[in-house]
Parts: C-alpha cells; sequence; structure tokens
C-alpha cells in the first residue's frame, strides 16, 4: 500500500522544483522547465503517478494528476502542474498576482489495490481512515480523494459520501456495480513564496 520508493532530497527538489516551475510559467511568470526526460536520476525517469495540488489561502485553487503511472514520473508531475494551474474546470486560469503565498504539493500515487463495495457496510469496514487515497467507479463515472483529505473529511462516511458525490453517483440506494481502489501516497508540500523554494 505504499508508493513503490521514497525519494530521496535531491530527488524531491528536483520534483517540487519542476512543479513549482511549471506553476509558475503557466502563470505567465517565467520559463518553461527544462525537462531532461531519459537524462532524469533515477526513480525520476520511471514510469510514476502524481497529483499536483494548488491552494490559495488554504481554499483548493487547483488539483489534476493521474491515477495510473503511464509516463516518467518528472514528465508526469510537469504535466499535472501545468493542468492544475491552467485546466482545472473548477477554476479559472491561474494569474502571477495569485502566485504570492500561493501552497502547492505535489502527491505520488503508489499502485492501488481492490477493495469489496458491494455495500456502504462493507467498503467502510476496508477503509483505512486517515491513511487510504480512495478510487470509486461505476461505469464511466470515476473520482478520487487523495489521502491528505482525510484533513477536511474525517468522519468515513462523510468521506465516502463526498466522493460518491464527486463522481456523480447515487448515495442512495448503493451504486450498482461500484468497484472501489485504495492507494497510499507521499506528499511533498512546496510555496511559492521565494524562487528558490523547494
Amino acid at each position: 500500500m505504499t508508493v513503490p520508493f521514497e525519494p530521496d532530497t535531491p530527488a524531491r527538489e528536483r520534483l517540487t522544483g519542476l512543479a513549482r516551475d511549471a506553476i509558475r510559467h503557466a502563470a505567465g511568470d517565467g520559463p518553461a522547465p527544462e525537462l531532461l526526460a531519459k537524462a532524469e536520476p533515477a526513480p525520476l525517469n520511471a514510469p510514476g503517478a502524481s497529483f499536483v495540488t494548488l491552494k490559495c489561502g488554504g481554499e483548493l485553487r487547483g488539483c489534476i494528476g493521474s491515477l495510473e503511472a503511464r509516463r516518467p514520473l518528472a514528465e508526469d508531475v510537469l504535466h499535472n502542474a501545468v493542468a492544475a494551474a491552467t485546466r482545472d474546470p473548477r477554476f479559472p486560469p491561474l494569474t502571477a498576482p495569485e502566485l504570492a503565498g500561493l501552497e502547492y504539493s505535489v502527491t505520488l500515487l503508489g499502485p492501488s489495490e481492490p477493495l469489496e463495495a458491494t455495500s456502504r457496510h462493507t467498503l467502510l469496514d476496508r477503509l483505512r481512515p486517515r491513511e487510504d487515497g480512495l478510487i470509486l467507479q461505476a461505469g464511466p463515472r470515476r473520482a478520487t480523494f487523495l489521502p491528505a483529505v482525510w484533513e477536511s473529511l474525517p468522519d468515513p462516511e462523510a468521506f465516502v459520501d463526498a466522493l460518491l458525490r464527486k463522481a456523480g453517483l447515487p448515495r442512495h440506494p448503493w451504486p450498482e456495480g461500484l468497484q472501489a481502489w485504495r492507494y497510499g501516497s507521499l506528499e511533498f508540500p512546496g510555496r511559492m513564496d521565494t524562487r528558490n523554494d523547494s
């Protein structure tokens, strides 16, 4: 349930630095970061799944990510940082004046593990509060909450209900054919206060 690796400090700084520079560039306040592709150090050149989350004044300002590892981790973080700043449909594109004090985080996802979800009781019985990220899917509708969401939704029933709502699925009756997966994650926070922050 853990992520497959825990990057050392240089790798962590590279990932948060890529995200920071990509966010600045997306907001029109700096050059595009240079991605070294296959020259990125391991494990950043191996396939990985990530989310990038932006917050202004403690409030969500954008969050985009990947649930499956389909491209090199460094590339995935760069892509998701730009998308969180410019393509989250819940928010307008980020602007340069918003960068002051902007908080961001890079979350690395571990492999997902299926959970039995034939009923609300079954799912809640297996879900580990404050530890599991959760994916719910029924038909074409799918949504996820990162483990960090437990901070604002600590009650397991409220957590599941809010994720059903996010996916556009009903709370009652229990969605037919609902599938669930959980995953672990590793979160690296950052702030945009200075250009040297990582």
